[in-house]
């Protein structure tokens, strides 16, 4: 990973990084056959949400879409810049700027299901045919045992 890491935060209703967004999804759709959205969704979604994003080089590495309520629409980060802690560090800004952090991630996602696990997500029920493609669901939750400001810190040691 260069030096040159710049983390951002974009607004809702700003299209800053949108198309790089875009196109990251789309090339972790295509090789891992997940983050399905369609343009239309993902766009308003993302103009409707609190984006977290990772730049490096002012590429985007990684970014976190997430709703006022602490909901993270989209989480994707380049798979180049897995295991260097780029989703940690996003769902910890998340988790210091909301009472909790939940999503959804497919049944069949393990890549994604032992990350959120592994943070500390707990599975609190499945949703079958959830997603558009009739897809199954599971919605997590981030545990908050010991205070958010605790868990922050853990998820940061990990």
């Amino acid at each position: 990973m260069s030096v040159n890491v710049d983390r951002r935060v974009v607004a809702p209703g700003s299209d800053d990084y949108v198309e790089r967004a875009w196109t990251l999804k789309e090339r972790i759709k295509r090789g891992e056959g997940v983050l399905k959205q369609r343009r239309n969704f993902f766009t308003d979604a993302y103009r409707r949400s609190t984006v977290h994003c990772y730049l490096e080089d002012e590429r985007l590495i990684g970014f976190a879409a997430v709703r006022r309520d602490g909901y993270v629409l989209f989480l994707a980060v380049a798979p180049e810049h897995r295991g260097n802690g780029i989703g940690k560090r996003l769902i910890a800004r998340v988790a210091e700027e909301n009472r909790t952090v939940t999503c959804h991630a497919r049944t069949s996602n393990e890549n994604a299901l032992r990350f959120y696990e592994h943070l500390g997500f707990e599975i609190t029920r499945r949703i079958d045919n959830y997603y558009e493609d009739g897809g199954d669901a599971y919605y997590l939750k981030l545990r908050t045992e010991g205070g958010l400001a605790d868990r922050i810190s853990e998820l940061m040691r990990r």
